[in-house]
């Protein structure tokens, strides 16, 4: 039995891709009736309302399963994974919660079970291929990570759709980038560096650093390391305006006599402005360049994902390269491939050459675009 916390977009597709294995029963939970309604009438596939917010409730479901899926917002995400530890259970979490996830380590080795965590698109696959990099080449000079989700087509005002929580995007913008520069952890600005990058088949894009590396800060050793979030040319400059100005911050002003949160009603206002309209296409980008050194060469290894919508179930692709790691991950503890106990976001299986391979063709199976090469550099 495996049980999977949170029905969202992504839950709802680990949920549905696992049942579709027709290997073990699915359960698929959440507070929302309304999500879970979607999961009627899928094979294998049973449905519980419950509140995640709720440990005890959290407890209890994973005390029946083999395995847990955590899938719920990411204020929830490490309590979520503690409780389940301590219950015993292996898990695989995406909730990206902003607790260091190396902090739960002492549960789970004293449980004696793994955690496979931040095991989606990035973080998840970008870890993944800078882990192998770090794995296959003797050092690490540089390392980029490029990823964004955007939609087809660019429409006015802000050319951006969210496919996730405006919480989460704005969080993305107002939260200090570490980065690694010559060796040494520094931070940077949200939605500074901004720099022009060429997407085939979609055109100029914008890159600016955001606060993505999160594991990687510590799991891998490179002079130089950074992650850039990708929007359509413009939107650094806007939401920049936006919280330059207060329209992010969480300190009350008072209007009328009336104390309002600018962020909360910001946050109100972009739900609307940035939700995708049914039948819209998007599209999830990902670029990883890692240049080191092999057996006295230097070298740079690229590893390139881009997925559209799927049209035949409407998927999204931020759900798909999201959802589809996860539930790799939950297919390997369920099948007693991976048993290891401790912590293991997706760059520390990489070295693995059957796990990596089990990713890659779990992706493939799923019409989901990877793309590695590996080329000689001029020395210098």
């Amino acid at each position: 039995n495996v049980a999977v916390l949170g029905a969202g977009l992504v839950g709802s597709l680990v949920a549905k891709d696992l049942a579709a294995d027709g290997r073990w029963s699915v359960l698929s939970v959440d507070r929302s009736e309304h999500a879970l309604a979607r999961l009627a009438g899928v094979p294998n596939l049973a449905t519980e309302r419950a509140d995640l917010a709720d440990g005890s409730e959290v407890a209890r479901i994973a005390a029946q399963a083999d395995v847990v899926v955590g899938a719920v917002p990411g204020f929830l995400g490490a309590r979520t994974v503690r409780t389940v530890l301590e219950a015993g259970k292996p898990v695989a979490d995406i909730s990206f919660s902003p607790e260091d996830p190396f902090e739960l380590k002492p549960v789970a080795l004293a449980k004696g079970v793994p955690a496979i965590v931040d095991c989606g698109v990035s973080p998840g696959l970008s870890g993944m291929a800078v882990g192998r990099a770090a794995a296959l080449l003797d050092s690490l000079d540089d390392v980029r990570i490029y990823v964004g989700g955007l939609p087809s087509e660019r429409r006015w005002p802000f050319e951006y759709r969210s496919v996730f929580s405006p919480t989460d995007v704005i969080e993305e913008y107002v939260r200090p980038t570490r980065c690694v520069e010559g060796g040494e952890v520094v931070v940077r600005p949200a939605l500074s560096g901004v720099e022009p990058l060429d997407v085939p088949g979609v055109g100029t894009v914008e890159a600016f650093y955001t606060d993505g590396l999160r594991t990687l800060l510590s799991t891998v050793k490179a002079r130089n390391l950074s992650e850039k979030t990708l929007r359509y040319p413009g939107h650094a400059d806007r939401m920049r305006m936006l919280r330059e100005t207060g329209f992010f911050s969480g300190e009350p002003i008072s209007v009328d006599g009336i104390p309002v949160v600018p962020r909360r009603l910001t946050e109100a206002l972009l739900f609307h402005a940035w939700r995708r309209p049914e039948g819209e296409e998007e599209l999830t980008f990902l670029r990883v360049v890692c240049e080191g050194r092999h057996g006295g060469r230097r070298v740079r290894r690229t590893f390139e994902l881009f997925d559209r919508t799927d049209p035949r179930t409407g998927e999204t692709s931020m759900a798909r390269t999201t959802g589809f790691p996860c539930a790799t991950a939950a297919r390997l503890l369920l099948e007693g491939a991976f048993t290891k106990p401790g912590i293991f976001p997706p760059e520390l299986l990489a070295g693995d050459d059957a796990l990596y391979g089990r990713f890659l063709a779990d992706l493939s199976a799923r019409d989901v675009a990877v793309d590695e090469t590996e080329e000689e550099l001029l020395p210098g």
